[in-house]
Formats: C-alpha cells, structure tokens, sequence
C-alpha cells in the first residue's frame, strides 16, 4: 500500500547548508555563463582550459577524474576546443597510445579573456561581502570540502 500522507521532505529541508552551497553554486554558475557566453565560451570551457593551463601534458583520463566528470564529457569538451584551435593533443614521450592535453597560443588567448572574466566576478562577490567576510567564507566552504571528504 503506498502512502502519500508522509512528507517526502525533513523538516527545514530547504533550510539546509548543502541546499543553501547548491544555490550559491547555482547562481554563480549562471552568472559565469551569461558573461563567458560573449567570448564564445562556456563555464566547463574555462574549466578546462584552467585546468590544462596548470597542469601542462594532463590527459583525458586524468582530467576527467579532477573534475569529476566522465571521460566521454571531456573527450567531447577536448574535441570542440581543439577544433577551435585551443587545446592540442601531443603524443606522451614514453606511452605512444596516451595523449597530452596542452593550451595552444588562441587556448592562452581565450583563458586570458576568460580570466577577467571570472575575475570580475570574483570581485563582484567578495566586494558584496567584504574582505572579512570572503576570507571567513573561503575558509568555510575549505572546512566543508575536508568534512564531504571524511565521509
């Protein structure tokens, strides 16, 4: 017998810390995508264009499992930005069948641009809170991230 007469929800449930970080996350995910949208790029675009810039020769793989996607979305994020002529792969010296990820002189030139970007919007937020208080909140959001690890 099903019962509808539960609530699907705890109490507060809209009041918690992981709902409140998802709509915090949300808003600067869209904010990201409404102004790196003019440069022709997306959030995932700066994402891994960041994450080749600072870690030169990563691979797919390796990518992937930083940030936390499948190796079918990088693969597919890799293909469109090397076909603007952004990210180049390059065969690794030792391993013939694995490839490098590395920034192409336009992949410097798009994550520059995209770096004021962010930038910007970094200022935007830490202005609103003041330096205090984004000093207390970066703080905060790292102790969150090492409690979601002990889990």
């Amino acid at each position: 017998m099903i019962r509808n007469d539960e609530d699907p929800v705890g109490v507060g449930a809209l009041d918690r810390v992981t709902w409140a970080l998802r709509r915090a996350e949300l808003a600067v995910q869209t904010l990201k995508e409404q102004r790196l949208r003019p440069l022709g790029l997306a959030a995932s675009h700066y994402t891994l264009l960041i994450s080749v810039h600072s870690e030169p020769g990563l691979t797919g793989a390796e990518l992937a499992r930083r940030l936390n996607v499948t190796p079918q979305a990088v693969a597919s994020l890799v293909a469109r930005l090397e076909s603007r002529g952004q990210v180049e792969r390059r065969e690794h010296p030792r391993h013939r069948h694995v490839q490098e990820l590395h920034l192409t002189d336009a992949g410097r030139t798009a994550l520059r641009a995209a770096d004021r970007v962010i930038a910007d919007i970094e200022l935007q937020i830490t202005g609103a809170l003041g330096q205090k208080e984004s000093a207390q909140l970066r703080g905060m959001l790292d102790q969150v991230a090492d409690a979601a690890r002990e889990a």
